[in-house]
């Protein structure tokens, strides 16, 4: 069973970390997630004002000395949550690829893991991790049933659609589009509670997707799409991913160059 869940105030009234962390997602008034990867990077977001903290797989990985795509070792993952939890008081996600496991069973035991770590979400991406492409749709509606069965009826599940991930640009149409509803509507029916979108720059297609879905979106800024653009489109959550990881390996590597270079 999931680990009892804090509370935190918010609106007046006492809420679970779970009914806190689901509020925060408001339609046209996003939560923006700048993703942590460790405890001191999730400590630095949460003084930053952050209302909920999530991990990017890509930097933690990176931080624990692993490649992404599910090359940490569970009990790493799960240890790296609990360690954020115990230095952050706002509700934390944690970003779980696509489960750790490919079959129903495999997934239920370790979303019932992660959900007994204290998380109160976590990112379940339908990319086949060591395959091409990714699960077709019934086939992943089946495997966030069984991470629904694992978590809990709680749980924030983002159910991330990677077509825009692994359609190449110049393929990429309105049946991406379709393809894409078509799949929110049948993760949410499965027991999803929001649907992820990452690398789509379209707003226009990111409002259909919105206004058709019915559903929680969230979505990556990048290019010219600010979240003001986002927001307006009706997104209710606006993530990061590596961004941070990257920008932060970037500027410490700039300035070692510098100090061990000091002679010019």
């Amino acid at each position: 069973m999931p680990s009892p869940s804090p509370s935190y105030k918010m609106g007046g009234e006492f809420m679970s970390a779970f009914e806190t962390f689901t509020a925060l997602h408001i339609p046209g008034d996003p939560l923006i997630i700048y993703n942590c990867w460790d405890p001191g990077s999730a400590v630095a977001i949460a003084k930053a004002g952050a209302k909920a903290i999530a991990t990017g797989s890509y930097g933690a990985a990176g931080s624990l000395g692993f490649g992404d795509g599910e090359e940490v070792p569970l009990d790493l993952v799960f240890d790296n949550a609990k360690r954020i939890m115990n230095v952050v008081d706002v509700p934390v996600s944690i970003d779980f690829e696509s489960g750790y496991a490919r079959d129903g069973d495999g997934i239920t035991a370790n979303l019932a893991g992660l959900a007994e770590t204290g998380a109160v979400g976590c990112n379940f991406e339908d990319s086949v991790i060591g395959g091409e492409g990714v699960y077709p749709i019934a086939t992943q509606a089946d495997r966030i049933a069984a991470a629904r069965k694992g978590a809990g009826n709680a749980f924030f599940i983002n159910a991330r659609i990677d077509l825009y991930i692994r359609t190449p640009a110049e393929q990429q149409d309105e049946s991406t589009l379709d393809e894409t509803i078509d799949r929110a509507a049948a993760y949410l029916a499965a027991g999803a509670s929001g649907i992820f979108v990452p690398f789509l720059r379209d707003v226009a297609a990111i409002e259909q997707i919105v206004k058709r879905t019915g559903a929680l979106v969230n979505v990556l800024p990048g290019g010219d799409v600010d979240s003001r653009a986002l927001a307006d489109a009706g997104v209710a959550r606006i993530s990061y991913g590596g961004g941070p990881w990257f920008a932060a390996m970037a500027w410490l590597e700039e300035k070692a160059r510098s100090a061990i270079n000091w002679k010019g």
